[in-house]
């Protein structure tokens, strides 16, 4: 009952009020849990004993103090019937505030976690906390599941399905932050649980905490599924090239120059002496270079302070300080006898090369390589896609790492792995996937080159496709470019600097291709909008339109490398008439079913009586305003669609349900007046016969396992497809079709392309489109060789390109 006095063996030991006089203490409010009977009490401290047999806690080692190594019994019934009241009170006062004390709040309020440790996936490893500026670990003592579940809701995964201990993931370095960590499970923070407290530890790094979390993500959790290099910030912090003129300086990218490291308020340098070229191959995978020159010297302009000395990297580290290196003593007399300033020469990729000749020639080699990056906003990083045979497919994830990826990033012409991702992160890919556990020793010029296993479909699936982040050289590119009275960081007016000044865009023929292109130029991901009219956005005094009739193809790295025009023309030249845009992080992707629209094809002739409402939207050849209504039929190309979101952003119409256009005859709403072309072309390219899809209801039909319906048409609900779900426009609904009733028998090509007019932001815009061979004997078709864009090699495309046409009814 509640303010009752109660044995001191029947009080919780951790929580409450532990104020204890002569044996008895104030039970608080809150009844017992089940297990605070003696004999659980006794079991519940025999099993941690059992558990640590080679170092008993803090309490039990200070019970032993008190009782002469006694081992046995329950913990306070033993006190109380062998020591009295004096043990008691000792130990009332003593156990709460040491083993039971509830973690301290950082001083700071920034305590970070991370998963760390090899071999390991995204969604497991080694713990790290970031404790007062510095890395540490937990130890394994007393570590239970309970622990787990809160440090993965910390990570921003839903749960955690397991845990390890003695340094099943590498032992980490640096300080161990907490020991004894006991947590019911239910604590929104590691902070909330008891421990011995912060720093105060008897473990050593063979005893570091590791977690499996399960690979499912709290909502609002994007940093995630990220394998990257932890550099000790304390040892090496930054490091730079600067160039060996200033003529130099001003051509970027800067491939050659001395090697500096940032140290207190400046920077320092590094002694030549013993410096090799696999430490220069380092330096210039960290500043963006595939390879570096060889030949190592020394610069005679300007030495010192030296910090660093003695380097010897292997050439396959990803950052300088994975390399051995030895540090300047602070009272050293000669820093570097014998020696200089180290520099490196780096060879640029292709995309970086101020060479037109090299520039073309490694170009040609680009396209030659059997690896490429798809689904990523900036240069140099994407879903990892390998090529094998005449049609690409993905990377499992499975011990995916910085070696490997760094593999894939020098292949491409950039630099070294900056981060490694698991669990498409870059959105999933369709196809095959044709290599899992790759494991690199950094040495290979090819990803195909390194060890890997083939797979079958039960050891993977494309939510596990790997993506990579790589270095690339810095180009300054946001300099030239900003935007400007947006309410947040990631929109506003776009102004760009040309020659001496800054200006406007003029906002004509402005897409979210040429938007996409701005936001990748501004570092800031992927373009949501493209704003046409910007007279909302007060923001600067900049009123000069500097720039008109941009048309980017989307890929381009600047705005400048876009078409525009000489000199500026625009007939809206007002300065609330100018481009913006709206950014963001992630983005949608949308990819047809290519097997099923070639599965599901048939002809069918229609009664012209059943088709008044196609015929009011436009879904039948302008020959059929022509025809005897209504009698008469008209012939269709049917087949079904199923178009998945593999992006990392739900695909949403581009207008709210308040701009949704009402069709009386249909009864449904048009979210996207235009969703889906589908075209009939000859073999020359030339258009026979067309139609189109509006979005009269963009919804999940289906979704992958573990993947909830979002969308729902029903009573004017919203209408968008999730990510890992999909939209089915089945064969034998209005307008699913291509009237060929004016076509005659021959073979053609069948085209649908998704998202036409790029009204709605995607990653990639290259897989929209399916094109299959297609024969027509006036009676019957056949559709074969299906395919989305960019699933085939260049050489196997131009050979559908020129296919002479069926000269049976014989598929192969």
């Amino acid at each position: 009952m509640k303010g009752l006095p109660a044995p001191v063996d029947q009080v919780k030991r951790c929580g409450g009020p532990t104020l204890v006089a002569l044996g008895y203490t104030t039970i608080p409010e809150q009844p017992l849990p089940p297990s605070s009977s003696p004999l659980a009490e006794r079991n519940s401290w025999m099993k941690l004993q059992s558990h640590s047999p080679k170092r008993l806690t803090s309490a039990t080692s200070s019970l032993r103090r008190f009782q002469g190594h006694r081992a046995h019994g329950s913990l306070c019934m033993e006190m109380s019937r062998l020591w009295g009241p004096i043990v008691a009170l000792l130990l009332g006062c003593w156990l709460p505030s040491f083993l039971c004390q509830t973690t301290p709040p950082a001083q700071d309020g920034k305590i970070k976690f991370r998963l760390a440790g090899y071999p390991r996936k995204h969604n497991e490893g080694r713990v790290e906390v970031l404790y007062q500026g510095e890395w540490g670990t937990i130890c394994d003592d007393d570590f239970t599941l309970a622990n787990a579940m809160v440090l993965c809701r910390q990570l921003g995964f839903v749960s955690a399905t397991a845990w390890s201990h003695s340094a099943k993931y590498g032992a980490g370095t640096g300080k161990i932050w907490l020991d004894n960590v006991i947590c019911s499970g239910t604590e929104s923070s590691i902070e909330k649980c008891h421990s011995r407290g912060w720093g105060n530890s008897d473990c050593t790094h063979d005893e570091d905490a590791g977690i499996v979390c399960k690979d499912e993500r709290l909502p609002g959790f994007v940093d995630s599924n990220i394998i990257e290099m932890q550099v000790d910030e304390n040892r090496l912090k930054e490091v730079r090239l600067r160039p060996l003129s200033s003529g130099a300086a001003a051509k970027l990218p800067i491939n050659e120059g001395v090697v500096e490291v940032k140290y207190k308020e400046g920077w320092a340098q590094i002694c030549s002496v013993g410096w090799k070229v696999k430490n220069s191959r380092v330096v210039c995978g960290m500043m963006g270079f595939p390879s570096e020159k060889a030949g190592a010297r020394a610069s005679h302009s300007g030495s010192g302070p030296y910090r660093i000395h003695s380097v010897s990297c292997t050439g396959h580290e990803v950052h300088l300080s994975a390399c051995n290196m030895e540090f300047v003593k602070p009272n050293s007399s000669y820093p570097c006898a014998g020696g200089g300033p180290s520099v490196v020469s780096c060879v640029p990729g292709p995309q970086f090369t101020q060479s037109r000749s090299q520039k073309r020639k490694l170009r040609l080699g680009l396209l030659a390589a059997k690896v490429r990056l798809r689904g990523g906003a900036r240069a140099g990083e994407g879903r990892v896609e390998v090529l094998k045979g005449t049609q690409w497919g993905t990377v499992c994830d499975d011990r995916w790492n910085l070696l490997s990826a760094s593999v894939v990033c020098r292949e491409l012409g950039f630099g070294s792995a900056k981060e490694a991702l698991t669990g498409a992160r870059m959105g999933q890919g369709m196809g095959p996937i044709y290599m899992n556990e790759v494991q690199c020793s950094g040495n290979e010029r090819m990803l195909w080159d390194c060890p890997h296993k083939t797979i079958t479909s039960e050891d993977c699936n494309h939510v596990e496709d790997a993506s990579v982040k790589c270095n690339v050289p810095y180009m300054a590119f946001e300099k030239t470019i900003r935007i400007a009275g947006g309410r947040t960081d990631y929109e506003g007016r776009v102004e760009l600097h040309v020659g001496s000044r800054w200006g406007t865009l003029c906002s004509e023929g402005w897409t979210t291709q040429e938007a996409m292109v701005a936001c990748r130029q501004l570092g800031l991901g992927y373009s949501l909008h493209a704003i046409t009219e910007t007279w909302y956005w007060d923001s600067s005094n900049v009123t000069e339109m500097v720039l008109s009739g941009v048309k980017c193809t989307g890929n381009e790295m600047t705005l400048a490398d876009c078409r525009h025009d000489r000199s500026v023309s625009c007939r809206r030249a007002g300065a609330q008439f100018s481009a913006g845009v709206i950014c963001t992080d992630t983005a949608s992707d949308l990819i047809l079913n290519a097997l099923l629209v070639e599965q599901s094809a048939y002809i069918e002739d229609r009664p012209l009586h059943l088709l008044y409402c196609a015929a009011e939207e436009n879904c039948l050849s302008k020959s059929a305003a022509r025809a005897n209504w209504p009698y008469g039929h008209r012939r269709l190309l049917r087949f079904s669609s199923q178009i998945h979101n593999i992006g990392r952003a739900d695909f949403r119409p581009k207008l709210g349900r308040h701009s949704w256009v009402w069709h009386e005859c249909h009864r449904h709403y048009h979210s996207m007046e235009v969703f889906t072309n589908y075209d009939l072309l000859d073999l020359n390219g030339t258009k026979v016969a067309d139609g189109h899809k509006a979005s009269f209801c963009l919804e999940d039909t289906e979704c992958q396992e573990g993947v909830s319906k979002r969308y729902e048409c029903a009573n004017f609900g919203e209408q968008g497809i999730t990510v890992g779900c999909w939209d089915v426009y089945r064969h034998d609904i209005d307008c699913q079709w291509i009237d060929i009733t004016d076509v005659k028998p021959g073979n053609y090509i069948l085209q649908v392309i998704i998202n036409p007019n790029f009204d709605v932001a995607e990653s990639d815009f290259t897989n929209n489109g399916v094109r299959c061979n297609c024969k027509y004997d006036g009676n019957r078709v056949w559709l074969h060789k299906c395919h989305f864009g960019g699933s085939f090699s260049d050489e196997e495309e131009k050979k559908f390109e020129h296919y002479p046409g069926q000269h049976n009814n014989q598929i192969s």
